[in-house]
């Protein structure tokens, strides 16, 4: 969690955009990320000239040689050493603003893909709209007092901008809850072994917080070389088709020390997706507004069901993509679990009696407020390929620790700690009948039910009986008030007289 000094630095920032006329929250997202990356590019060759002064060594492919870069657009050369943050940082502000403007930005767009970072790839087409040196100079004076080598810190710093973007009502269908992703990542526990992938990621919430979890539960572990490498390297994969998400993404994942994700731009649904058997966790929540053509979606997709929904397209996928024994949590519409298409049936089935559906967590409709109100729930599945299903837990999530109106205000019921506890403790749900707000549902009730998953078609409602008085009785009582109105009444006409 970030400090109030450091809020209120991130603050200021965010700010600084706003009066120079910088107002859509995604243009600042977008321009305060390529500040953040330039000079992390400057603080990461900064700590390798000291390293290698310790021993007498020199850096190897450096970012900033010795030397000049001939800039492509100007062709004129300019000395890499003016195109570090450290350097024109000094600059008075209108050599600052046409360094960055005319030089540094070009730089780094001009990066080699796959150079520094993954975030690199996705600057060919970054626009700088910083308006003039003024808002220029403000800027790298507020970013320069945050440590980006604190990467906890600054990872956390890089949530809470994102939060401001979702709360100012812009490009809030992005970004799932915070808190609703803590508890999936928290609820399928990953490890260093998993490979995990989000392949409608968005901001990339879920595998920065698998990172995050990962990071915090085997802090031994992952120094080793072979876990530090798969981290790094091979063990994060998300997918969007927006650009700018992909930056977005890719720097929220660098800023949580996961230098080389896999962040790629991939439509996940068509012809260009080949991923088969691939991930043992996927961790999602898909579009599930739309509908796509036929011609559109890959064909093996549609297979298992022939349906131009996404939220059904993505289940398949999902299962797709897992490998034998691999796991998803994943968000759908209430929809899936109730739909009476063949497509929604169909999907249900192959859950139920071809894979092991594990549990049906139900929440509340204003979860994803202001942006959706519609209800939704999560699914958890282990892709088996031989069944496996047996009692399926289900849980009705009333409350997650926020009002379910549009405002979202901080409130203290809150279903999250007690889902995560139960789902790890499923034996002990073997004793809670089906009037309790989690219970379990044995697999022959779910197919007795046509394969319906949603919990009240399970949930046993408690009925008290209400004993009225005789209606005789209550009228007697009517006309007793009804004469003592009427006297009080004639009492008050004399009155008057």
């Amino acid at each position: 969690m970030i400090t109030g000094e450091i809020r209120n630095k991130i603050d200021a920032i965010w700010d600084t955009f706003w009066t120079s006329g910088i107002t859509n929250s995604i243009t600042v997202l977008e321009q305060m990320t390529y500040l953040f990356f330039i000079k992390i590019l400057d603080d990461a060759q900064i700590k390798q000239e000291a390293t290698a002064s310790v021993f007498g060594a020199m850096v190897e492919n450096p970012t900033f040689p010795e030397g000049e870069w001939l800039n492509p657009q100007t062709e004129e050369s300019v000395p890499y050493q003016n195109l570090r943050w450290s350097t024109f940082k000094n600059f008075d502000s209108q050599a600052m603003l046409k360094t960055v403007r005319d030089d540094v930005f070009v730089f780094i767009k001009n990066l080699s893909s796959g150079k520094n970072s993954s975030y690199s790839t996705y600057m060919k087409d970054a626009i700088f709209l910083i308006p003039n040196e003024r808002t220029l100079t403000k800027l790298v004076d507020g970013i320069s007092d945050l440590n980006m080598e604190d990467r906890d810190t600054m990872g956390d710093v890089y949530e809470y901008i994102l939060g401001k973007m979702a709360a100012s009502g812009t490009n809030g269908q992005f970004r799932t809850p915070r808190h609703i992703i803590k508890m999936m990542v928290e609820l399928m526990k990953p490890t260093l072994k998993d490979t995990i992938c989000d392949p409608a990621m968005g901001s990339a919430g879920f595998i920065v917080e698998s990172a995050r979890y990962i990071a915090e539960n085997y802090p031994k572990e992952i120094l080793k070389t072979e876990n530090a490498n798969h981290y790094k390297n091979t063990m994060f994969y998300g997918f969007d088709t927006d650009q700018t998400m992909l930056r977005i993404g890719a720097m929220n994942m660098m800023l949580h020390a996961v230098e080389n994700p896999n962040i790629e731009w991939r439509d996940s649904l068509s012809d260009d997706n080949k991923d088969t058997n691939r991930y043992t966790l996927i961790l999602a929540n898909p579009p599930f507004t739309g509908s796509l053509d036929y011609e559109v979606v890959e064909k093996s997709l549609l297979t298992l069901a022939k349906t131009k929904k996404t939220e059904l397209l993505f289940l398949a996928l999902f299962l797709r993509s897992l490998k034998l024994g691999g796991r998803c949590a994943s968000i759908v519409p209430d929809g899936v679990l109730f739909g009476t298409s063949r497509a929604h049936k169909a999907i249900r089935k192959e859950l139920v009696e071809n894979q092991t559906l594990q549990a049906v967590i139900s929440m509340p409709s204003g979860v994803f407020k202001p942006y959706a109100g519609v209800s939704t729930a999560i699914l958890i599945f282990t892709k088996t390929n031989a069944g496996g299903t047996g009692d399926v837990w289900f849980y009705d999530m009333k409350a997650d620790g926020y009002s379910l109106d549009d405002k979202r205000t901080e409130i203290k019921e809150n279903d999250i700690p007690d889902i995560i506890v139960r789902f790890h403790a499923l034996e002990k749900e073997k004793e809670r009948d089906r009037k309790q707000q989690s219970f379990l549902v044995p697999k022959a009730d779910i197919v007795v039910n046509d394969y319906d998953l949603s919990i009240n078609k399970y949930k046993e409602v408690e009925r008290v009986k209400v004993e009225y008085e005789n209606p005789n009785v209550v009228l007697a009582r009517l006309e007793s008030l009804q004469s003592q109105v009427a006297e009080a009444m004639a009492e008050y006409k004399k009155l008057g007289e």
